[in-house]
């Protein structure tokens, strides 16, 4: 990332930001282990809605998150006062400060040293249904005080912080979709700041009755009733995308700081950049996103050929899908139609904010295992694009490009490395 400046004036390479940490909570699978069997294997979970209320919607597959109790992982006094999105970044947060081996005896000293960023897109839509028809049916005085906060797109960061008592620098990114990169970004910059360790991720929970409503009216959202079928991005099937729910948070630290106290480093932000085209300018986002790899890759010293594997944004639509291949080929040259694409969330959904969050973690794990995970669903590729598809693949990896945008018109790219080797 950017040089800084010294004290004495002169010129330092940037703190290297090292993932220690990865928490998961995703449809196919809770925990670092669980998701990356699951993407390795390329299994798709996409399924039929069994939401309570949600039966007759025209909305009719989605990546639903199973087996997740969170009465059995989070205290009863955080689950009262928040919705399902909080109950999925509370347990992510703890997973991901397991996997880290990040305790509050490392920050107990000083706990404005460690800090919480979050991205959002539909906050808590669940809580804010129950307490509304609470309103509507029995009146005001059986609407619960927590209804002021569990909505509100900054609780996941809010409550993860206080219940770790972290009080470092803590915020939440409510721009678009793309937030869920852009959180690694804000989260790096704390570091490069001084602090110690951040909390950085996003978790959704897209899928009660309300917030599917809101959905309905979205561009490229699929109302296929085949699972199968259902999203496809890439190829001439392309009907859309399927929403989902769940999310990863993840522990950043600086790198020389997590070596120090023995902590895993699993892989570098290396790089990251961000543009804006507006709302459903697909043709636009292809140059936007363009502008934003060629960033990415700038802030990181990286050259387009460095690009091991690219994690695609996959919306899902003929004109999206087209525009996010003629961004590779523009912001990569020719390497953009040799370097392996994937795209894991066509088989599990997307997840909004939480989608990139999702593709960070499997492109941390894919670099560490030196595998390709593949294109759940996806056969026929009908772009001038290396898609993964079929079964995963081994191959040497030590560089990732992961890739969103917003349905807003946000772009974002982010490079990851693999640890430094000794």
């Amino acid at each position: 990332m950017n040089a800084r400046s010294s004290a004495t004036g002169r010129t330092e390479a940037p703190a290297a930001v090292a993932v220690t940490g990865i928490g998961v909570i995703a449809p196919n699978g809770i925990g670092a282990d669980a998701f990356w069997k699951a993407t390795q294997a390329g299994d798709s979970v996409v399924d039929r809605i069994t939401r309570q209320g949600c039966e007759h919607l025209p909305l009719r597959i989605a990546g639903e998150v199973r087996g997740f109790d969170p009465g059995t992982l989070i205290e009863e006094r955080f689950l009262v006062q928040t919705d399902r999105f909080s109950h999925y970044a509370l347990a992510a947060a703890d997973l991901a400060m397991e996997h880290a081996r990040l305790g509050r005896a490392d920050y107990e000293d000083d706990p404005y040293s460690v800090g919480v960023v979050t991205a959002a897109g539909s906050g808590g839509g669940e809580f804010g249904q129950r307490e509304l028809q609470r309103l509507w049916g029995r009146g005001p005085r059986y609407v619960g005080p927590y209804q002021s906060i569990a909505w509100f797109y900054a609780a996941s960061t809010g409550q993860v912080s206080i219940r770790r008592g972290f009080k470092g620098p803590c915020g939440v990114l409510a721009s678009d979709e793309a937030g869920g990169l852009d959180a690694f970004a804000h989260a790096a910059r704390a570091i490069r700041q001084g602090s110690r360790a951040m909390l950085a991720g996003a978790t959704e929970a897209p899928l009660a009755p309300y917030s599917v409503v809101c959905q309905l009216g979205y561009e490229g959202l699929s109302t296929s009733d085949d699972p199968e079928r259902a999203y496809r991005p890439f190829t001439d099937k392309a009907c859309g995308f399927v929403p989902a729910e769940g999310g990863a948070m993840f522990v950043l630290e600086d790198e020389e700081a997590a070596l120090r106290r023995g902590a895993p480093v699993r892989a570098l932000i290396a790089g990251h950049a961000a543009t804006f085209t507006g709302p459903g300018r697909w043709e636009e986002s292809g140059e936007g996103l363009a502008h934003a790899i060629r960033g990415a890759l700038a802030d990181a010293g990286c050259a387009p050929e460095e690009i091991d594997v690219v994690f695609a944004d996959a919306i899902g639509t003929p004109q999206a899908d087209a525009a996010e291949a003629r961004a590779l080929h523009e912001a990569l040259g020719a390497h953009g139609r040799e370097v392996a694409v994937t795209a894991p969330k066509s088989g599990t959904g997307r997840a909004y904010c939480a989608a990139g969050t999702l593709d960070v973690a499997a492109a941390v794990l894919a670099l560490e295992h030196g595998v390709l995970p593949p294109t759940p669903n996806v056969f026929d590729v009908c772009h001038d694009l290396a898609v993964v598809t079929g079964g995963a693949r081994s191959a040497e990896l030590r560089t990732a490009l992961v890739l969103s945008r917003g349905r807003m018109g946000s772009n974002s790219a982010l490079v990851i490395r693999g640890p430094r080797r000794a």
